[in-house]
């Protein structure tokens, strides 16, 4: 009944998203599949993800957990009204933000 759900969007997720729009998009997912969950781009990447999905306020008796992380993150991406290019533009603005703090992350 209840598949891969977490309480955020989890990094193995990640590959997943990879055709679930265009070239940019893959060759961005392709570059940070490969790093580990601590990386300072994975975790600008699961934040942008969260922030799209809706993890915060996500019950685990809802539809969308009972489906899984993976699916919910793929429908997103597919019903993302923008284009690639804004879904980039989030990406680095967070990417940004995550570098212009004080916290430690892994290369």
């Amino acid at each position: 009944m209840y598949t891969d759900n977490e309480i955020l969007f989890p990094h193995y997720a990640i590959p997943a998203l990879r055709n679930t729009r265009g070239p940019r998009w893959t060759k961005l997912i392709d570059s940070i599949a490969s790093k580990r969950e601590t990386s300072i781009e994975a975790i600008a990447l699961m934040s942008v993800m969260i922030e799209l999905s809706g993890c915060l306020p996500c019950e685990t008796d809802s539809y969308r957990a009972m489906r899984g992380c993976t699916s919910c993150a793929q429908q997103t991406l597919r019903r993302f009204k923008g284009s690639d290019q804004e879904l980039i533009d989030m990406y680095d603005a967070s990417l940004a933000s995550f570098r212009e703090s004080d916290i430690a992350f892994e290369t």
